[in-house]
């Protein structure tokens, strides 16, 4: 019988990380992009021998984007927290994954799920909401048509409903019981 899926899904402050991303093309892009997307002031450092003109303009716009040209060594690893590989070297993502796990860094490694500790799941951004999407790496097209849907569905007021939800959470006395109660009182309407 199968459980679906039983990833742990996490909000990482990227701020407080260092990412490392080993390829600088295409992939190495898209992987940027939904990095900054999620924190415009994530820590990165991508490593390759070529750089697309793509990621340069991102780093040139950035303080937190750090470009090495150069061919990926192993103790690039021991600067990261977390580790994205991007390039069409699958032995050398097997080597860097031994070494990884050696040193307790996260690693996802583009279209390969067995090497990978984590997925780069679709996300819905609407001030401090963020909605996390994942297929568990069966189909990235699903979660991204998905989170499209979300875009249009979740109103962009929403931050606003926070605000004032925060607001009267801070006003309610009582211990945490009363006020989870008091709580979903007031925002079952929100689902009638």
């Amino acid at each position: 019988m199968s459980n679906g899926n039983v990833l742990f899904p996490i909000f990482l402050k990227l701020q407080q990380l260092r990412v490392l991303i080993v390829g600088g093309g295409n992939v190495g892009l898209e992987k940027l992009e939904a990095l900054l997307k999620n924190d415009p002031d994530a820590k990165v450092r991508i490593v390759a021998p070529e750089i697309s003109t793509d990621i340069e303009v991102l780093a040139a716009n950035s303080v937190t984007i750090e470009l090495v040209r150069r061919k990926y060594r192993m103790e690039d690893l021991s600067w990261s927290d977390i580790a994205i590989l991007a390039t069409d070297d699958h032995l050398l993502h097997r080597d860097i994954r031994v070494h990884a796990s050696a040193l307790g860094v996260l690693l996802n490694v583009a279209d390969t799920p067995d090497l990978c500790d984590f997925y780069l799941g679709s996300t819905v951004k609407r001030g401090d909401l963020k909605i996390g999407i994942s297929t568990n790496g069966k189909s990235p097209t699903f979660a991204k048509r998905f989170r499209e849907l979300l875009e249009e569905a979740v109103p962009e007021e929403t931050e606003e409903l926070l605000d004032i939800l925060k607001k009267f959470r801070d006003r309610l006395d009582g211990d945490f019981s009363e006020k989870v109660k008091t709580l979903n009182e007031l925002t079952k309407t929100l689902v009638d």
